[in-house]
This record gives structure tokens, C-alpha cells and sequence, in this order.
């Protein structure tokens, strides 16, 4: 028998000022496997993880240049479970970074181009990185601040998406569960325009998961300015040397999530799972002077405008 359980969730501003060690915080010497498979130890560097305002705070002592990498690991693995923002807190941090670390933590900024909804800020006394950081072209997308208390303050106000889940047994009937959620959904934030894509590629992602992770899973679906996200998350085996998870989606999958998306990808998760996830354009039509009545948000546009993979508008 099949589970089903669906909840909504709306991020919201919050009021209290929670300051939480995470349970699955990182310490002294922690190590992360590299995409090559072999682990890189940390040495003296530390690595860690706190939730403060329902942001997840990643924290690092020691040089920059020696946890860049896994501290863009990190960043994914915050990502995945769906925190108000991160932030990158480097105020311990030791000695100066160099172009090659400053090159890497840049990067990240093409987590919020692609992953809307979620801001990542960092937060770095040094005015040479803050500086190098805004001038890259990606990095541009990253709050820089000078001081942790400023990068939260940054991240607060930053628009919330609505976000509705709906956890889902590996069975066959999740794949028509799946789309029935998006629909609902969909027409209850009057997306209805962007219905049909979405269904098609929900179903790309859920059909991926079932068949090739064989666990739960957990699909969302959030809006935030006129982008649609839609993430399935699966739970595999937590294997400590394992290569970072990558997309089970080839052939024809692969094709139509990638020609109705304007981005997609796969981020690891804590577990040793993956969160696949699309993003698609959905403009929010606006309402018209007439009570009860909506108008599209585009006079030309008939349907929602699309960009593949590479950013080519279809």
C-alpha cells in the first residue's frame, strides 16, 4: 500500500533568534570524498555546521584554501534540505585566501542562479575576497557581508518561496500521485499555464527515483518570482566513500526535462541520497481591474518561456 503524506510549508521572516548546533555539524579534521573518489583530509582546518534564524551557518577555522572544496560540498548538502538561506562564515578563517580558493567559493554563486529561493551569503572580513567575490561574474549572485551578524540581516529579508511537499512510497502508483500533486498545486497558485510542462517533467524525476533509488521519496514544489522548482528527493544508503550522487536520468528523461527546463541538476544529500531538481518559468498571471478576473503577466507571451540547460531560451 502506498504512503502518502502532503503538507504545505511557507517560509516566512523569523522572529526568534535561534542560535542550534546541528546534529550532523562537521569537526576538526573532517574529511569529504572528492568527485575522483578518494577523501582529502582536512588536517588542522574545521568545517561546521549551525542552524541561526532558520539558516544553515557554515563555519570555518583554518586557511580558506585548504576546505574551499568541501566547504562547496557543504553548500550543496545545506541546499538539499531546504534551509531559509546559508551562509558561508569565514571570520575565523586564517591567512589569505588566493585567486584559485577565491575562484572556488565564487562558484558557488551558481547554486543561487540555478537553486532560486535559497540565498547563499558570505560572510568575510577580508576586503580583497568580498571585493573578488563581487566582481566575479557568478559570484555576483552571493550576498557578501562583513560579518556574520550582517550576512543573516542580509538573508532575512530576502523573498520566501511557498513551498508544498508530498513523501511518497516506492510504489507505481507514485508516478500518477506525483502529477496529481503538481496539478493541485499548481491550479491553487493560479500556474495553471505551466501545468502541462510540469507534469512531464515531475514525472521524468519520479519515475527516475523509483526505479533506480527504490526508497521514499519527497517532492516539493516551490514558487519564488516567477520560478517554478520542483525537487524529488530520494534516500539512499549513507555511504561514507561514495562519489557525490549524480542523475539517474539519461535518454529520453533526460531530454525532456532538460528542453522544458531553464536549469536542472542533482544534489547530494546527508543520507547518501539525491535531490534532483528542475526549474521552470512560471510567470504568476496578474489580477485585472475587474474583481475575480486575471490577466497574463505578458500581453505576448502565450506560455511560459523556457531555457535549456546551456540558457538557450526555447
Amino acid at each position: 500500500m502506498m504512503i502518502v503524506e502532503h503538507h504545505s510549508k511557507t517560509r516566512c521572516r523569523s522572529r526568534a533568534v535561534d542560535d542550534v548546533r546541528s546534529p550532523v555539524g562537521l569537526g576538526v579534521g573532517t574529511a569529504f570524498p572528492d568527485p575522483n573518489g578518494s577523501r582529502r583530509p582536512t588536517g588542522t582546518v574545521r568545517l561546521g555546521r549551525r542552524a541561526i534564524r532558520q539558516a544553515a551557518v557554515l563555519e570555518v577555522g583554518g586557511r580558506l584554501s585548504d576546505v574551499v572544496h568541501d566547504l562547496d560540498r557543504a553548500i550543496q548538502l545545506a541546499l538539499a534540505d531546504g534551509p531559509r538561506g546559508v551562509v558561508c562564515d569565514l571570520t575565523n578563517a586564517v591567512g589569505g585566501a588566493g585567486p584559485d580558493a577565491v575562484e572556488v567559493l565564487a562558484s558557488a554563486g551558481r547554486h543561487v542562479r540555478d537553486w532560486p529561493g535559497i540565498p547563499v551569503a558570505v560572510a568575510s572580513p577580508d576586503p580583497q575576497v568580498s571585493e573578488a567575490l563581487r566582481a566575479h561574474p557568478v559570484g555576483g549572485h552571493l550576498i557578501v557581508a562583513g560579518s556574520l551578524f550582517s550576512a543573516l540581516l542580509a538573508v532575512e529579508p530576502t523573498p520566501a518561496p511557498v513551498v508544498e511537499w508530498l513523501h511518497l512510497a516506492p510504489h507505481p502508483t507514485a508516478l500518477r500521485a506525483s502529477r496529481d500533486f503538481v496539478t493541485r498545486t499548481l491550479l491553487d497558485w493560479r500556474l495553471g499555464r505551466v501545468i502541462r510542462f510540469a507534469r512531464l517533467v515531475v514525472g521524468e524525476l519520479v519515475m527516475s527515483s523509483t526505479v533506480n533509488a527504490g526508497t521514499d521519496i519527497d517532492l516539493s514544489v516551490a514558487w519564488n518570482r516567477g520560478a517554478l522548482r520542483l525537487t524529488v528527493r530520494d534516500h539512499g544508503p549513507a555511504l561514507p566513500d561514495q562519489q557525490p550522487p549524480a542523475s539517474d536520468l539519461n535518454g529520453r528523461g533526460l531530454a525532456v526535462v532538460a528542453g522544458l527546463s531553464r536549469s536542472f541538476g542533482v544534489l547530494p544529500t546527508a543520507d547518501g541520497g539525491k535531490a534532483v531538481w528542475a526549474v521552470l518559468n512560471a510567470p504568476r498571471p496578474r489580477r485585472s481591474n475587474s474583481p475575480g478576473r486575471l490577466e497574463p503577466a505578458s500581453a505576448i507571451q502565450e506560455r511560459p518561456s523556457f531555457a535549456d540547460v546551456r540558457g538557450v531560451t526555447g
